[in-house]
């Protein structure tokens, strides 16, 4: 849309045609597929125009607006037989790809915690606020290692700035015990990007500003040796070797594109797909509810 933007874009790639008008991409009979990276009030429209042109789209975090508006462009898509990505990066690089390891190969034990601190001083969105900004990173890799869906959700915040919120706490209650926790924050003076996943058998600490040993593994926990009552509990604590295991070294948004691109040309359905997407917005909801409401506990 900005005239400055649109001559920097041309002269980095002159072979290519660039124009403010999204209905003509959208429109081309050249064009099989469309990227939506707007602001987030706008990518149901655009997402239906592309999807009753015959597009298939890959939409930005997060999906939709409101959980009806995923709904529809679901629809739509299955109708259409037009394939929907949801832009949940993280999801192809080395650490999150090494965690699903861990956890499938059973190496962590039976999942306890997902802890999450995304914090940052800045970038202000004007339409949405810090949670709907940051924790769809957090909560689509949570809705990929869990593979279940919360029972419930807590959430408070402030706003200070605008009127939005830019500091917010947000508590998720999975099945079999296992709870979540996210702090995101555009009022911290630092940069943080922590992850803690706590399991039976080990724990890791993910640090994504590490250049080098982004993940580390820690043999420590708790062993319990006598459960028949609770003066006659014996808790051991166990520390053993800590490791940083190998990640592969790759560009996870060039990852997510060829595997976006292979789904069209196979007719697979991409795991994050609309309604990978679709399941991050319902807890998006779930917080913005839970938020109004000073905390109040959300069912979904």
């Amino acid at each position: 849309m900005s005239p400055a933007a649109r001559h920097r874009a041309q002269k980095a790639y002159p072979g290519i045609h660039v124009t403010p008008d999204a209905a003509e991409l959208i429109a081309s009979p050249e064009i099989d597929a469309v990227a939506v990276i707007t602001p987030v009030w706008t990518h149901y429209e655009i997402a239906k125009a592309a999807l009753e042109n015959g597009k298939h789209v890959f939409v930005e975090k997060p999906f939709t607006s409101t959980i009806t508006q995923g709904e529809k462009l679901i629809e739509l898509a299955a109708r259409k037989n037009l394939k929907i990505m949801v832009d949940h990066t993280f999801l192809f690089t080395g650490a999150v790809r090494k965690i699903c390891q861990l956890l499938e190969d059973g190496t962590l034990g039976k999942l306890y915690y997902y802890d999450s601190t995304r914090v940052n001083l800045g970038l202000f969105q004007h339409d949405i606020n810090v949670l709907w900004d940051l924790a769809p990173h957090d909560l689509s890799i949570m809705d990929h290692l869990i593979q279940a869906n919360p029972e419930a959700i807590v959430a408070t915040g402030q706003k200070h700035l605008n009127c939005h919120e830019d500091v917010a706490f947000m508590t998720l209650y999975f099945p079999d015990k296992v709870i979540a926790h996210i702090n995101v924050n555009w009022l911290s003076p630092v940069k943080v990007r922590t992850t803690l996943i706590g399991g039976e058998k080990r724990m890791l600490v993910w640090n994504d500003l590490e250049a080098d040993e982004k993940l580390k593994v820690y043999d420590k926990g708790v062993n319990i040796t006598n459960r028949e009552g609770v003066y006659e509990l014996l808790v051991s604590y166990r520390s053993g070797d800590m490791w940083a295991p190998q990640l592969e070294q790759v560009e996870a948004l060039r990852q997510e594109l060829s595997y976006f691109v292979d789904c069209i040309s196979s007719g697979q359905d991409p795991h994050n797909d609309g309604h990978a997407g679709l399941r991050v917005v319902k807890m998006l909801e779930a917080a913005t509810d839970s938020l109004n409401k000073r905390g109040a506990l959300v069912y979904l």
